[in-house]
């Protein structure tokens, strides 16, 4: 059970997306710093504010701090534009430029028994073993 264990946290994609998922982490936190101490505060002082941390109000004697909630609003769009105009933006024009125009050729077809997708060249269906003409 450990060498399983071992296995399945030492394959590639296990290994690269803790990798991913600790340098998003990281680059979240850095944007919610840099909103809290730069981008808010410029946003309030247009407001006459110093920042938006300490904007609240209060509902039957309860407190409702919206300042924190505008600031990691804030930090999600930017981290949200960072993502689109720099990852995927680039990806799609990669992914348009690399698709052809010719069809791809199908390499299953569908088994006349049991409708199951098997490869064009088999002779015998591997789900119902019936067997069927080549293409």
């Amino acid at each position: 059970m450990l060498k399983e264990f071992r296995d399945f946290v030492m394959r590639g994609n296990v290994v690269e997306l803790a990798i991913a998922v600790v340098i998003g982490a990281a680059f979240g936190a850095v944007v919610t710093g840099f909103v809290t101490s730069f981008i808010t505060p410029l946003i309030a002082a247009i407001g006459g504010k110093s920042g938006f941390a300490g904007l609240r109000f209060t509902l039957g004697g309860t407190e409702f701090v919206y300042g924190i909630f505008l600031n990691a609003l804030i930090a999600f769009l930017i981290i949200a534009a960072v993502i689109f105009f720099l990852i995927v933006r680039p990806l799609n024009a990669l992914m348009e430029h690399l698709r052809t125009e010719e069809p791809v050729a199908e390499v299953t077809r569908a088994c006349p028994e049991c409708l199951s997708q098997i490869p064009t060249e088999a002779r015998r269906c591997a789900f119902c073993t019936a067997e069927v003409a080549t293409a």
